[in-house]
């Protein structure tokens, strides 16, 4: 039932006090008719007594207190869904911004959604190809899973988020697949690369878009990551396709959170970040007897590259690991420039293996991290006492170390690898070293895939 009030009493910033009010919920969208005709769109953030806290989309801004309406709609803020989605862009609040025609809704979703009951959740086991050899053999992406990209200002996980929303595909499955991308808090060129890029490339077709410009408010910018989520939720568990949502720039989001719970006079947390800050956003998985499921990879650049800030800190309690981009690699050249080092993905061993990968992906896994870290500390070392300092062997691994960088890491932002193709280019490189330094792999793969002479 819609009600309306002009009993608008203050406005601080993007927040407005509704007095003496009656049946208004919380989260209850709201619609402030300004003295102009113009409409803006709000939502309930607290009720007290006869007091509704809404806060305005669009910003206060020229609201005249005398001369404004608020109507309470009686319901949440929604978005209209159907699979005639995929394909279009939409703006943060779920508006067609494509130019193409309004979209006719199967029905209108509350974007706050629901939690995931823990124990319809089924175990995430099946491999996601990105086509990036970084991700797939070392960090391996699972069904289900949510596996954030930790970057910095000035590195390339725009890049990489485009690359990864065009190549990846679930394997060994026939099922359909789909793509909910999200951008927060973007600049106007960047979005202007994300959808030329989707257009050029083919990926718009299997995808759903979701842009949010930093010129837009930030109540927006809290909004965006709920429509991505809902649409993705919809296209999974009632239409059962697999839905990856890559979300980029979460540290746009969680600044906007700050930017409203300082607004709203809460008790901030560390470094005036609300303690709510990510468990709205802690939705992925698998649901047991629904084909779909819903993957994560967020995207969130670390203020002053700082891992320990509460962003990155945060997010990764309720992820299953993490991709970091490194600015060393970058600077050298190597893109997309992932550390292979102090990457992790906690769910890899269960989405790899005969059937899914191939028999030899965990063995020659643990080979390449093996050989990169012993040869990253044999380049350290030779840059203090010299490379003639060296063993034989800590000369071979250091040279492992660099060819590792420059062929399997560096593959660019356009190459599309195969699981098979990095693989093999990981045997071909294991073949530099000495076949009795190669103890992680047991002796019949090695009879299988190496002479004495190094690569079958």
């Amino acid at each position: 039932m819609i009600k309306s009030y002009r009993s608008i009493g203050e406005v601080v910033g993007p927040l407005m006090a509704v007095e003496n009010v009656s049946g208004v919920k919380y989260d209850e969208l709201v619609e402030i008719e300004m003295q102009d005709g113009t409409i803006r769109r709000g939502q309930v953030l607290e009720v007290s007594d006869d007091r509704a806290l809404v806060q305005v989309f669009e910003g206060a801004a020229g609201v005249n207190l005398e001369g404004s309406k608020a109507r309470f709609m009686g319901h949440p803020f929604m978005l209209s869904v159907s699979e005639d989605m995929i394909g279009r862009v939409f703006d943060g609040l779920g508006e067609p911004k494509d130019g193409g025609e309004p979209l006719i809704p199967e029905k209108r979703l509350d974007i706050n959604g629901e939690p995931i009951n823990p124990m319809a959740r089924d175990y995430p086991d099946e491999f996601i190809q990105t086509g990036v050899s970084a991700i797939d053999h070392l960090n391996t992406l699972v069904r289900g899973q949510k596996l954030p990209i930790f970057s910095a200002a000035g590195l390339p996980h725009q890049e990489l988020a485009a690359q990864i929303a065009r190549q990846a595909k679930v394997l060994n499955s026939d099922e359909n697949f789909a793509v909910v991308f999200a951008a927060i808090g973007i600049t106007f060129e960047e979005a202007n690369f994300f959808i030329d890029d989707f257009r050029e490339t083919g990926a718009l077709e299997h995808s759903v878009m979701f842009l949010n410009l930093a010129s837009d408010p930030a109540m927006e910018r809290i909004s965006t990551p709920k429509m991505a989520l809902t649409a993705a939720e919809y296209l999974a568990f009632e239409k059962g396709m697999h839905v990856l949502v890559i979300m980029t720039d979460l540290t746009n989001y969680c600044e906007a959170l700050r930017e409203i719970s300082a607004a709203r006079r809460e008790v901030p947390g560390r470094r005036g970040y609300p303690g709510y800050m990510y468990t709205n956003l802690a939705t992925a998985g698998r649901i047991r007897g629904k084909k779909g499921s819903v993957t994560q990879i967020p995207i969130l650049t670390m203020p002053e590259g700082d891992i320990t800030h509460p962003i990155p800190d945060l997010t990764g309690y309720i992820t299953e690991g993490q991709i970091i981009l490194d600015r060393s690699l970058q600077e050298a050249g190597v893109n997309p420039p992932i550390d292979a080092l102090t990457s992790l993905s906690r769910l890899k061993d269960k989405g790899t293996g005969e059937g899914k990968t191939r028999d030899d992906h965990a063995a020659t896994m643990n080979q390449l991290y093996a050989a990169y870290s012993r040869g990253k500390e044999a380049k350290e070392l030779a840059a203090i006492l010299g490379e003639t300092a060296l063993s034989k062997a800590d000369q071979i691994h250091a040279r492992f170390a660099e060819r590792f960088e420059k062929e399997y890491i560096n593959q660019g932002f356009t190459t599309n690898r195969t699981i098979e193709e990095t693989l093999d280019l990981g045997w071909e490189l294991l073949s530099m070293i000495p076949r009795d330094e190669l103890k992680r792999i047991k002796d019949d793969m090695l009879d299988k895939h190496l002479t004495k002479e190094g690569l079958i």
